[in-house]
């Protein structure tokens, strides 16, 4: 995280001797991404947060991923899919590569405690309210919410009734992108949202247990650790590092008098992938301007696109909806649908002056593959309804 914060109780010098009311002394745990290189957090627990009692695997079954062949444009409906389990055991993955996993997921029971020990996750609540719990504290998140947790955070989603979401899982990092920060991690006065659109954990979240089951993801696959205590047992901490929460309708969009292209979408970034939000704005604004996207053909980028909300011109006549997804994969041009250029240039010649539409895009720099639950909800004829009026 580009800035720093302290919540509840810490000593006042690093690595010092921290006593408890009953003399004893508080178990220092250093947080921290690349080595000792990069950010990091110190978090103050009552008990040792190294001293477990069990360790099994957890079979997982394969990966189910398969290539994106034959190459084509796709349309899945995660409305179609059936919700199973939790926000960590339902997931239902829809695509991936060695950088990135998306899933979705729809449920309403509370999920068990969980770490992500091969890299950041990412989840956007597309409908209802839950609460995220984690050793750093507890925050409530709702519908539009973007979720960052860094890697190793311990934490449970507690639904308010069912909960839909777009996860995405990381093999490294997800950050803010570079060239909306200072050199020293200020948000800078062209980017489209700063720290105070940021939420993020203000109190701590105790919770007594012995013998507590965590769910661990690492590289190798599913372990279940048994903890001596209950994690949720942290005092205080501070750093950079922590999770936090940014909604999608706090981000300023970014226009032109003719039509910008993604990258003035973006919210944040990964290892080979980047998030855009398309959120309502006004339209381009030359008076003759297109103000729906041209035909791009991008030879090293597959987009992924989860539409949340609105009206989205640019896919009239697809059967696009809210809920749907779009990957349109390298290899391929896209563009608007037959039809609509006239019919947004004549919309905005009767006053149209602003968008409504609403997604969650990933731009992935490796091919992605296709996950069990994208194949099971496709619409198969996506793919040819460029050619309705060619």
């Amino acid at each position: 995280m580009p800035y720093y914060r302290v919540v509840g109780e810490v000593p006042e010098k690093r690595h010092v001797q921290f006593r408890r009311p009953d003399g004893g002394l508080y178990q220092e745990e250093l947080m921290g991404e690349e080595g000792f290189s990069s950010d990091s957090s110190l978090l103050y627990h009552r008990y040792a947060p190294t001293a477990i009692v069990k360790a099994e695997t957890v079979d997982v079954g394969p990966s189910g991923l398969t290539p994106n062949l034959p190459l084509s444009p796709r349309h899945f409906r995660t409305q179609d899919l059936r919700p199973d389990g939790d926000l960590v055991s339902g997931r239902m993955l829809l695509a991936g590569n060695s950088d990135v996993r998306i899933s979705y997921a729809a449920t309403s029971v509370p999920s068990e405690l969980y770490r992500d020990s091969m890299g950041d996750e990412c989840v956007y609540i597309a409908s209802g309210r839950a609460r995220f719990e984690s050793a750093y504290g507890a925050m409530d998140v709702g519908e539009g919410d973007y979720v960052v947790v860094p890697t190793g955070a311990i934490h449970r989603w507690v639904p308010d009734g069912p909960v839909t979401a777009l996860v995405i899982e990381a093999s490294g990092h997800i950050r803010p992108p570079k060239r909306y920060l200072s050199q020293y991690g200020q948000f800078l006065e062209h980017a489209p949202y700063s720290e105070r659109d940021l939420r993020a954990p203000s109190e701590p979240f105790l919770v007594d247990g012995e013998e507590v089951p965590v769910l661990v993801r690492t590289r190798g696959g599913l372990t279940r650790l048994t903890y001596a205590r209950h994690p949720f047992d942290v005092v205080g901490w501070d750093g950079y590092l922590y999770p936090y929460v940014f909604n999608i309708h706090d981000f300023e969009p970014i226009v032109k008098r003719t039509h910008a292209p993604p990258p003035v979408h973006q919210t944040f970034e990964g290892p080979g992938f980047v998030i855009c939000s398309f959120c309502p704005r006004p339209l381009d604004f030359h008076p003759e301007a297109v103000p729906i996207p041209y035909n791009h053909h991008n030879v090293d980028s597959d987009e992924f696109m989860f539409y949340v909300g609105g009206d989205y011109s640019a896919r009239k006549g697809s059967g696009i909806d809210i809920g749907s997804i779009s990957l349109h994969p390298a290899g391929f041009t896209h563009g608007p649908q037959p039809g609509a250029v006239e019919a947004v240039v004549e919309a905005v010649r009767q006053g149209l002056s602003t968008t409504s539409e609403m997604a969650v895009m990933l731009d992935t720099f490796r091919p992605l593959d296709l996950g069990p639950a994208a194949l099971a909800c496709e619409e198969p004829g996506y793919a040819w309804t460029w050619a309705v009026q060619a």
